[in-house]
């Protein structure tokens, strides 16, 4: 049996490849609403990032996260993003 292939995606902070399990997903919903997706499977287009402060940061600096979803983001909404990650980089 061949071994089991890993999903895996790019971080659009530190733009490597990882295991999609160990990202983050950000979504932006039909309505246009953009949240953190911890389960990975909130409908939308979706967007993949390191659950690391220094990978949101540049991912926010050189707007990977809004190029990804193709939409512009408040800094509301990215504040509740950073939330998100902050919590699970505990």
């Amino acid at each position: 049996m061949p071994p089991k292939k890993i999903p895996m995606r790019m971080c659009v902070g530190c733009r490597e490849m990882h295991p999609k399990k160990e990202l983050l997903r950000i979504v932006r919903t039909s309505d246009g609403k953009t949240v953190a997706d911890s389960t990975g499977k909130v409908s939308g287009r979706g967007a993949y990032i390191c659950p690391k402060k220094e990978c949101f940061d540049k991912a926010r600096k050189i707007r990977g996260i809004e190029r990804a979803l193709e939409v512009d983001i408040s800094d509301e909404v990215f504040e509740s993003l950073r939330e998100g990650i902050d919590e699970s980089d505990r």
